[in-house]
């Protein structure tokens, strides 16, 4: 992997097409080829041409002066020397610290192997620049680490001109080349073989990758070393967040073990699975379905008690609590591991024009001049291009939408037919079994009607986003990360919605049924909904998982396998095979491309899966448990996956997660309402506290199955929906609050209902605002970033100053010895004073910035 000994920084492919290569198209190509190489030859780039068959290999490597320009045009941090007294100190003795030590030596067990990884020595880092060199050691072997090299050459590659037309502007950037065919590929190398241990690929596969090391923490600093800080911003993200599921487990757990151990002391169970009160409900369908006894609900009352239970209020409001306290640790820990990496005061630079909104607006002859770059670009109009293409885009988005709820009302219709359908079979048994049948049922349709949608939301959501015009990669990022978040939030989250906030809520009554298409609305429970709301949140959400693990795995490897039969095809002997195999860039070819979307999926998987964990986690307390069983696989899986089946990634710079945080806020705030009304409206919590502090004189539960149910005089039954047997049932009851037939206002609302209505309405709003003031509090509390940390910063800078006033006063005094001796001022007169004398007179940053 070397140009004469030089090392290769960066790879550009191109195929020649056969009997096509001397059409025009290909000529044209050959001469943008010529025209950008020849650029990067005079921007100090050295380049190599390998061909091997149909495939032609550009190897490019940046020279020592060319790092030297571009770190500093790039202004990157680099290490500084060590200098006499210039270092960090140690804390002197804190009862903090030697607590936090004693707990690192309790988890000595999960820590990363000192041995295999290193520790990254802290230095002292600055902004790089050539008139300071005196400041970094530039000579030694390992400066300019290959991430950095790998950067500069990037950065070259994206804004080099391919047309010697002084008039294009636009005529630049290896994307726009790769979009036009000109070149199939550009990428970098990975240092080796994942299976050779020798290199830091192989190191990081099977020392962090493999599953078998679920157990160890990350090493985060050498996964950003290899791939860049976005990449390793990514896992810091993954690995903070599945720590910090750690005590929402364990706290979901104890909420799941509660009722396991007081299943069979609860009095709303003992009730309904008592056969004793002979409590006889109110057929399920119309007609063919006949009267059923409650007691055949028992197993059914049992399991919802699991996740009903009086813990589960208490386990809502620690979820809302530990989301916004996951969130500003977050703060706290990604401002420490951005400084370590010294991407503190990092920011953007002025972003260039995306290659495909340039080639879209290649026809448009009226300019504009940028105000941030000054250079004339493409001129949109407002109210003529861009306002129609977003209400066309928003419009087909709403549309989407009205698909997804679509999907879902009929799942819905499904859940009536089925109910209707089952009731036709003669068994005894199946009232029992139909409230669990068919919500399994209907919840794996749904969970496929969502990944099939998905694929298609997927795909068109770029074609929309295109179609905004959005001038930057980062506005087409925000976008489509916009729409697709969207999408995938109706998608995955409208069924369960509809479960927890509609469903049962406006049934209406036997002999006054409010019906869909002819059909009844489905009921809940004497428990509740909150079992089926349960059941459906299992299966998409581990269902969800289960499968896009096994996806994630299985379609990068058949892509490999496509781009290898790909590129073998054609070569007619083996030993072209074999040659073009055996080299570093061949065998990277055949790998995987990251896009222009990079880590988008991961992110949104992830922050999909945060949605489950917390907006409907008074449902589903052992969400937090799966999540956390899924993320241990996720990201060894995610690493293995980005290690052997994809290229090497361009280490881009960030600061921060971006527009994912801002989700994660909105997510957390919207969790808080959501578990207030799902408490409220789908479980028996309020009705049952109602109940023991008004209407029982002993203040207990017991009756309060009796209270719940509503009473129906089976000779009020509409002939046509009437049962067909009747089996001499005089009274049957229904969950509702409504008057008994013998009042003087039969099936109306009684006043109780009316309390139990303004009770859970109080909740929601004591809730919330109790909520919010922790949550406030928690924010309010945790400042962004350490004290620690400040004055580490400022220890930092202050260090860097002084070092760089000692220095120049050292220099000074050189050159004021100079000038007695006269050596000085024959300096100045050949155009320098000093080694440096040019580099001054550029005026390039003359005051180091830290």
């Amino acid at each position: 992997m070397s140009i004469n000994g030089s090392s290769v920084d960066f790879v550009l492919v191109w195929e020649e097409e056969g009997s096509k290569a001397a059409s025009s198209a290909a000529a044209n190509a050959k001469i943008k080829r010529e025209i950008f190489e020849k650029h990067l030859e005079e921007e100090g780039l050295i380049l190599e041409h390998e061909k091997v068959k149909h495939l032609n290999f550009v190897k490019i490597h940046a020279t020592h002066e060319v790092l030297c320009r571009y770190t500093e045009i790039l202004k990157l941090r680099m290490p500084m020397k060590e200098f006499d007294g210039a270092y960090l100190e140690e804390p002197s003795f804190d009862i903090m610290q030697e607590v936090k030590s004693l707990v690192k030596r309790a988890l000595e067990f999960v820590r990363v192997d000192p041995k295999v990884f290193k520790p990254v020595e802290r230095k002292l880092t600055a902004e790089f620049s050539r008139d300071k060199e005196y400041l970094f050691d530039v000579d030694a072997p390992n400066f300019f680490t290959p991430a950095v090299r790998i950067l500069v050459v990037d950065f070259i590659l994206q804004r080099q001109k391919f047309s010697e037309d002084s008039g294009d502007l636009f005529s630049f950037g290896i994307n726009r080349l790769i979009t036009e065919g000109v070149y199939k590929a550009a990428y970098p190398l990975h240092d080796g073989d994942f299976r050779d241990r020798s290199c830091m690929r192989g190191l990081l596969f099977h020392e962090w990758a493999s599953v078998q090391k679920w157990i160890k923490f990350q090493p985060v600093d050498h996964v950003k070393d290899y791939f860049g800080v976005k990449f390793g911003l990514y896992f810091a993200w993954l690995g903070f967040y599945s720590h910090m599921l750690i005590p929402a487990s364990i706290v979901g757990l104890i909420c799941f073990f509660y009722g396991v151990c007081t299943m069979f002391s609860n009095r709303l169970s003992q009730d309904i699975c008592n056969e004793s009160l002979n409590i006889t409900m109110c057929p399920l369908c119309d007609r063919t379905c006949e009267y059923w006894n409650l007691a055949e609900t028992c197993t059914y009352a049992r399991i919802t008690y699991l996740f009903d239970n009086p813990f589960t209020v208490f386990f809502a409001i620690f979820m809302s609590f530990w989301a916004t306290l996951f969130l500003e640790l977050w703060k706290r820990y990604s401002a420490s591991i951005v400084h370590r990496w010294g991407l503190t005061g990092f920011d953007l630079q002025a972003e260039h024009p995306r290659p495909e909104y340039l080639a879209r607006l290649s026809h448009v002859k009226r300019n504009k001049v940028n105000v941030v770059t000054g250079l004339e670009e493409p001129y949109v109009p407002f109210w003529k291009v861009r306002v129609p293409a977003t209400i066309l885009s928003f419009s087909v988005v709403l549309l989407l939408i009205a698909l997804a709820v679509g999907a879902v009302f009929g799942v819905v219709l499904y859940r009536m037919s089925v109910l209707t359908s089952l009731s036709l079979y003669p068994n005894n048994d199946a009232t029992g079994y139909i409230t669990m049948f068919i919500p399994a049922t209907a919840a794996t349709i749904n969970l496929i009607c969502i990944m099939t949608l998905n694929w298609f939301y997927d795909w068109l959501a770029v074609r929309l986003t295109e179609w905004e015009l959005l001038r930057t990669q980062t506005e087409f990022d925000d976008s489509l990360t916009l729409k697709i978040y969207l999408f995938q939030f109706v998608n995955y989250y409208t069924s369960i919605f509809y479960i927890a906030f509609l469903k049962g809520k406006f049934v209406g009554y036997p002999s006054k049924y409010n019906r869909i298409l002819g059909y009844r609305q489905e009921e809940c429970s004497p428990g509740g909904c909150l079992m089926e709301l349960c059941i459906q949140l299992a299966i998409i959400m581990v269902g969800k998982q289960a499968m896009n693990s096994i996806l994630e795995m299985v379609i990068p490897l058949l892509q490999k396998w496509y781009n290898t039969f790909k590129l073998l095809t054609g070569l007619g002997k083996e030993d072209d095979a074999k040659a073009v195999s055996s080299t570093r860039w061949a065998q990277d070819y055949r790998l995987l491309d990251w896009g222009p979307r990079g880590l988008f999926p991961e992110y949104l998987e992830m922050v999909l899966q945060y949605g489950f964990v917390t907006i409907f986690v008074a449902a589903f307390p052992l969400a937090p448990f799966f999540a956390l069983l899924n993320n241990v696989l996720e990201m060894r899986l995610d690493a293995k996956k980005f290690l052997k089946f994809y290229r090497r990634p361009v280490p881009h710079r960030v600061k921060d997660i971006g527009v994912w945080f801002r989700i994660l806020d909105i997510i957390g705030r919207l969790a808080v309402v959501t578990n207030a009304f799902i408490i409220a409206f789908s479980s028996n919590f309020i009705p049952r506290l109602v109940y023991m502090s008004v209407v029982n004189p002993n203040h207990t539960d017991e009756g309060f199955l009796n209270h719940s149910l509503a009473y129906f005089n089976t000779s009020d039954f509409p002939s046509h929906y009437a049962p067909r047997h009747p089996e001499n049932v005089t009274m049957c009851r229904y969950l509702e609050y409504r008057n008994p037939p013998w009042d003087p206002h039969p099936y109306k609302r009684p006043p109780i209902y009316w309390h139990v209505l303004a009770a859970r309405l109080a909740f929601i709003v004591v809730f919330q605002n109790v909520v919010g003031v922790v949550m406030a509090a928690v924010e309010w509390c945790i400042p962004d970033m350490s004290r620690k940390l400040r004055d580490e910063i400022r220890r930092e800078a202050y260090l860097t100053n002084e070092i760089i006033i000692k220095q120049e006063a050292m220099r000074a005094r050189a050159r004021l010895s100079q000038v007695s001796s006269g050596e000085f001022l024959e300096a100045e007169r050949k155009g320098g004073s000093g080694e440096n004398g040019v580099r001054h007179r550029e005026g390039q940053w003359n005051n180091l910035v830290v």
